[in-house]
C-alpha cells in the first residue's frame, strides 16, 4: 500500500543538492501543468506540492519519492 500524505505534513526527499525537507501545501489527484511540464497524478497515485523548509521553492513529487518526518525531528 502506498503512503498517503496530507496537507501540513512535513516530508523529506532526495534532490541534486542532497536531502531536502518541506511542508505539503497541495495535493493533486489529476494531471496538472507546473513550470512548463505536465505532472501526472491520479486519486490512486497523487502528486504533492511541497514548500521547502529553507527556501520559498515549491516542488512537486509523487508519494514514493517522499518520507514523513516526525514532529520530534523538527
Amino acid at each position: 500500500m502506498k503512503t498517503k500524505f496530507k496537507i501540513g505534513d512535513t516530508v523529506g526527499w532526495n534532490s541534486e543538492a542532497g536531502q531536502v525537507s518541506g511542508t505539503i501545501i497541495k495535493i493533486h489527484t489529476a494531471d496538472f501543468d507546473y513550470k512548463g511540464y505536465t505532472h501526472h497524478a491520479s486519486p490512486e497515485d497523487p502528486q504533492y506540492e511541497i514548500k521547502s523548509s529553507k527556501t520559498d521553492h515549491i516542488a512537486a513529487h509523487k508519494g514514493k519519492a517522499l518520507h514523513l518526518i516526525s514532529k520530534d525531528k523538527e
